[in-house]
């Protein structure tokens, strides 16, 4: 890898996370090349690196393993960041996850090979843990029984890397994230909450019974912490939970919302104590070891809160893209 002049490669890069961390990099000097099928991503994302004349966007799919390879020749490390990020619909079509994710992991692995790449980061999920009977569940906590496809494809993703730092010499590094919060966030709680309040200030539906507890991170602050361990963690396969020191019910976030908006709805609860089948109650990750590297998040939680609804206040039209 050229060290003074690195080119990355990122998967999913006109996504949330992608396009951020395409920013950054960019920022930094480095080249970059972000691949996506924009079937999630959003081109606008990406309306300022397209002004830099180290960046390239390559328009592919991550099942097509031929045109991968093809767009990976001359890039030093990937950042493997595509995936169906979508967990409450995963009984429904559990074939996605294992193919967008799973397979599509394969994928990326072969044009690595390829192409001679050695290095990986890999976004994975707080949610392989399932319903861990440790709080804050560490990395080396045992794995329940797995309680979502989504969670299941990228412990399976996870498995694979491993397997190529151990059969062909890669180097991994594989992030658990909790839910990310900030500018340009297009899934999750605070956006289906905001679209509702849109439509109808006087009544929010929520799934769940509101006393789910989450743990939630800032971009920058999971930017920060990706590139703190490629630079510092030098172990063959390098795992790290991404996340802050504190957590929030669903009902403290919806407080922040709509104390935020100047709204006053009747809240519907539907359900028990999880919204959907593979819901976890409460995802509490200890992020001891990313802090050992000198790493500490600089946005609490509320914090996080308050710039993604500033966001989605001032780019709506995200509501008209989303497929």
């Amino acid at each position: 890898m050229n060290k003074n002049n690195p080119h990355y490669f990122i998967t999913g890069g006109a996504g949330f996370i992608g396009s951020n961390l395409a920013d950054r990099l960019l920022a930094a000097g480095a080249h970059v090349t972000v691949y996506d099928n924009l079937s999630t991503g959003c081109a606008e994302f990406l309306a300022g690196a397209h002004r830099q004349s180290n960046f390239r966007f390559i328009a592919g799919d991550t099942l097509d393993e031929a045109a991968l390879t093809k767009a990976m020749a001359g890039c030093d490390f990937v950042f493997h960041l595509a995936a169906n990020a979508d967990v409450r619909f995963g009984t429904q079509h559990p074939r996605r996850d294992l193919e967008q994710n799973t397979v599509a992991t394969q994928n990326v692995l072969e044009a690595m090979r390829a192409n001679n790449i050695r290095r990986i980061a890999f976004s994975s999920t707080g949610s392989v843990y399932g319903e861990a009977p440790v709080i804050p569940t560490p990395e080396d906590a045992a794995f329940p029984v797995q309680t979502s496809f989504y969670g299941a494809s990228k412990l399976a993703g996870e498995g694979l890397i491993a397997a190529y730092c151990e059969g062909f010499g890669f180097q991994g590094y594989i992030f658990r994230f909790v839910s990310i919060l900030g500018e340009r966030y297009t899934h999750g709680h605070i956006f289906d909450f905001y679209q509702k309040l849109r439509d109808d200030p006087e009544t929010l539906k929520v799934l769940g019974d509101g006393t789910q507890r989450k743990s939630y991170l800032y971009i920058q602050d999971c930017i920060d912490a990706m590139l703190t361990a490629i630079a510092k963690a030098d172990a063959k396969v390098n795992i790290f939970n991404l996340g802050t020191e504190e957590y929030v019910s669903v009902n403290d976030s919806i407080a922040a919302i709509i104390g935020h908006l100047g709204l006053k709805p009747r809240l519907s609860y539907t359900g028990g104590d999880r919204g959907w089948i593979g819901d976890n109650p409460f995802i509490f990750l200890d992020i001891k070891k990313i802090r050992a590297l000198g790493w500490q998040p600089k946005h609490a939680i509320r914090e996080g809160i308050m710039k993604t609804l500033a966001w989605l206040q001032a780019n709506q039209w995200v509501y008209e893209k989303r497929p």
